[in-house]
């Protein structure tokens, strides 16, 4: 169930726009921001918002990368694997991650830690091959840089443990 102010916060998105449905995108940001991953229920509510069906809203949601539809970890790696970062060695960055943490795009490590994900493009040819995590990007990486990458994320979590 969307809370109160979130649906106040859509509103407000849609006033912006000529036509509601415009404002669709970001409506689903919105959503995924406050709840981690947009569910069947979070399409229902914004099909009624938004005048649409919940299968339209959802297939929205499915046609972009960006948006997940279960819950992710606490620290989301998105690597690109488009022909900048794959021409400069993202596919040995590719494998690397997936060796190290266990999964393949689109899964989370068992701890909760970490989700995998393809990005298209994260427009960082200058850094190839790039990655972002929680968004802040990372690049030219090499297995060397992921693993001090991650081992920072796991010391943060044994810290916040104590």
């Amino acid at each position: 169930m969307l809370r109160e102010n979130l649906k106040a916060e859509i509103e407000s998105l849609i006033a912006m726009y000529p036509e509601r449905r415009a404002a669709l995108i970001m409506a689903l940001h919105a959503v995924q921001r406050d709840k981690g991953f947009l569910s069947p229920g979070d399409f229902s509510e914004l099909a009624e918002i938004f005048d649409e069906h919940p299968a339209e809203i959802q297939s929205v949601a499915s046609f972009y990368e960006m948006f997940r539809q279960k819950p992710a970890g606490k620290n989301i790696i998105a690597v690109c694997t488009n022909i900048s970062c794959m021409l400069n060695g993202s596919d040995e960055i590719v494998g690397h991650l997936k060796k190290v943490l266990g999964i393949d795009f689109g899964e989370t490590t068992s701890d909760g830690m970490f989700t995998l994900m393809k990005s298209e493009c994260l427009a960082a040819c200058d850094m190839a091959p790039a990655i972002a995590i929680n968004g802040e990007y990372f690049g030219p990486v090499t297995p060397e840089i992921i693993d001090r990458l991650l081992d920072e994320r796991r010391d943060i979590r044994d810290k916040n443990d104590l």
